[in-house]
């Protein structure tokens, strides 16, 4: 396990991003716990107010600490312990903010109804695509290509340009979940642009507009997709950020 991690993260110069990932999970399910914690009236933890009253969330904090870690990290460079230092407090920064993600989209305390479930998706999400880098997949499907094809400027390019078409595409027809793993997965992009668009994308707005057939079957689809995987990601939902304690109340 040792041999395995200095080979594929301590060598590849990866473990700020390691460092950085671990903070940013644990970060968040810390976060997770005392707010629950709070809301049951558990515990020693309390809301924190600062003059006047005002309620500060912990996205302030989050914010300083991305912050922090983020310009000190451009500032030391890649050599030495001060990048991995800068790494945690980047992680932990960005756990408290994600976290309230859903309060920043929606600027107002959503954070325990069902707009909330954005942060935790956000959260997932983000968690995602960092493993993906720490296992070596590039952005755009560069991984992909060989020596003789990264040396083919044209080739590159070219390669470029079709994987974030299909990005684009995806994104177009309402598929942001593969479109945003599909810049690091491209064949997740491809699925999403050859699949039919989801109702309410632009996709679907112009191209299905007088293509009745074609909408009816989107909308078909669309439904059954969301019957299939609704409830179960709402119960991970539940799970993690603790909604339905909080609906139970």
């Amino acid at each position: 396990m040792g041999h395995w991690f200095y080979i594929n993260i301590v060598e590849p110069g990866k473990l700020p991003l390691f460092l950085a990932l671990g903070s940013f999970v644990l970060t968040f399910l810390i976060t997770r716990t005392i707010t629950r914690m709070i809301r049951a009236g558990k515990g020693p933890f309390r809301n924190v107010s600062g003059a006047g009253g005002v309620h500060i969330h912990h996205v302030v904090p989050g914010v300083v600490l991305t912050i922090v870690g983020g310009f000190g990290a451009v500032a030391t460079g890649r050599e030495g312990v001060a990048p991995c230092v800068f790494a945690v407090v980047f992680g932990m920064g960005a756990g408290l903010v994600l976290d309230e993600f859903a309060l920043i989209l929606h600027l107002d305390d959503v954070y325990w109804s069902d707009d909330g479930r954005k942060s935790v998706e956000v959260v997932v999400l983000t968690a995602s695509l960092v493993m993906l880098t720490l296992a070596g997949f590039s952005p755009l499907g560069v991984n992909e290509l060989t020596s003789d094809e990264r040396e083919n400027r044209a080739a590159f390019v070219l390669s470029l340009v079709v994987n974030f078409l299909f990005v684009l595409v995806a994104l177009f027809k309402g598929k942001f979940r593969m479109a945003v793993v599909g810049t690091l997965v491209p064949f997740v992009a491809i699925v999403g642009a050859l699949r039919l668009a989801r109702p309410g994308s632009l996709w679907a707005r112009k191209a299905y507009a007088k293509r009745p057939k074609a909408r009816a079957r989107a909308g078909l689809r669309a439904f059954h997709h969301d019957k299939r995987w609704n409830k179960a990601v709402r119960r991970f939902q539940d799970v993690v950020g603790g909604f339905q304690e909080r609906a139970s109340r």
